[in-house]
């Protein structure tokens, strides 16, 4: 495909997202029927999506128009390029620019504007982050770093690096957590990597791998991923600590994959549904990796900034005390309580730990922590509980 045409095609495919399809299925759907496209082709066109949902707004004021044309206009104008020179007509190129097109568009309007952020959601961000704001919000309109988690029970980080290494993937220590490394260059070959068909490394945020960190479980003791998902939190700390791992969640299926996962890892997780839980307890740590916005890992989801409403934010705080309020009596009479989110919102993450500490007065914080993409990954939160 030349470029011209993998802009055609992103705008078709801008187009149906933003007229309600999920971002995944346009892509996967437009693979499959355009079999012609290479791997080149199929990643170039989803860069040039996700760049322009990243920058919704901004690419919008730049292209004169919040459509898919309008916001390649915009990322070429972004890019400091000129639209005229990609949209010509020539075949399987999107049709010239008009003359309103042609004559350019306005800056964005410095704030929400600017920085990609829905209006209603900036105020909120605002008495988050205070002064980080601003460069959060820049943060979130670039691509996210590409993580590794390694495996320290199976191997050390230094030895995997230079394996990897050899193999073409460049990749370098990360600060958050001792078994992350960032990808610098190779990415897109990690998943056939004989490291992680061998259950040494993971792909991992970095501010994940730090979360999991964070989780105070002793060796040998019990811990319960309540909202275990794909079990990444749990299989981070497994690889770390021996001790005896179970998860659940509320939609068994979401951890189809664990099993599979925890036995290329080497590690032993026990998947337990929801009338099993009883007679399970008690646990030392129940973590509870909360549904929430997912406003601190926009960059990789950023269909999420813009579909997430007020009504909607209400309805997952609400969500989220359920959660943690049918989470702690399994909790051992001395066992820890883990929250945590990958948002960047008070509602979904102070006001959750206040609202349950005011629910049960017998409990008390230990401690609460935040980290946002300036840290160098996703934005998380994360508190420990216990009870007097």
């Amino acid at each position: 495909m030349t470029p011209a045409a993998r802009v055609a095609a992103a705008i078709d495919l801008l187009d149906g997202i933003l007229a309600g399809e999920a971002a995944e299925k346009a892509l996967t759907a437009w693979a499959r029927s355009n079999r012609y496209a290479g791997s080149k082709d199929r990643a170039a066109v989803r860069d040039h999506v996700f760049d322009a949902l990243r920058c919704r707004r901004s690419f919008a004021a730049l292209g004169g128009a919040a459509t898919g044309r309008g916001l390649m206009i915009g990322a070429i104008r972004a890019a400091g390029g000129n639209p005229a020179e990609i949209f010509t007509g020539d075949r399987f190129a999107p049709l010239p620019l008009t003359a309103s097109e042609a004559e350019g568009a306005r800056a964005p309007v410095p704030g929400a504007e600017a920085l990609d952020c829905p209006d209603w959601l900036f105020p909120l961000l605002s008495t988050a982050l205070g002064d980080d704001r601003d460069p959060v919000l820049a943060l979130l309109r670039s691509r996210a770093p590409v993580h590794l988690r390694v495996n320290l029970r199976a191997a050390g980080r230094e030895a995997v690096r230079i394996a990897l290494a050899g193999r073409g993937i460049e990749t370098r220590p990360h600060a958050l957590s001792p078994s992350a490394l960032e990808v610098v260059t190779g990415a897109r070959g990690l998943r056939n990597d004989p490291a992680y068909l061998a259950g040494e490394i993971e792909l991992q945020d970095a501010a994940s791998q730090a979360v999991a960190d964070l989780v105070p479980l002793k060796p040998g003791r019990r811990l319960l991923d309540f909202c275990a998902g794909g079990g990444g939190k749990t299989l981070a700390v497994a690889g770390r600590v021996a001790g005896h791992f179970f998860a659940h969640d509320a939609v068994p299926r979401r951890m189809a994959d664990l099993p599979v996962r925890a036995e290329r890892a080497g590690l032993d997780v026990r998947c337990l549904a929801t009338d099993e839980l009883a007679a399970a307890d008690p646990f030392d740590v129940v973590l509870c990796d909360a549904p929430c916005s997912g406003s601190g890992s926009w960059r990789r989801d950023p269909e999420g900034k813009w579909t997430l409403t007020p009504d909607r934010l209400a309805d997952l705080a609400g969500l989220q005390a359920r959660i943690l309020d049918a989470a702690a009596p399994l909790a051992a009479q001395d066992g820890v309580l883990v929250y945590a989110t990958c948002s960047l919102l008070d509602a979904e993450n102070r006001d959750q730990v206040a609202g349950f500490l005011s629910r049960n007065p017998r409990w008390r914080c230990l401690w609460q922590r935040r980290f946002t993409p300036l840290d160098g990954g996703d934005g998380f939160f994360s508190a420990a509980l216990t009870a007097q």
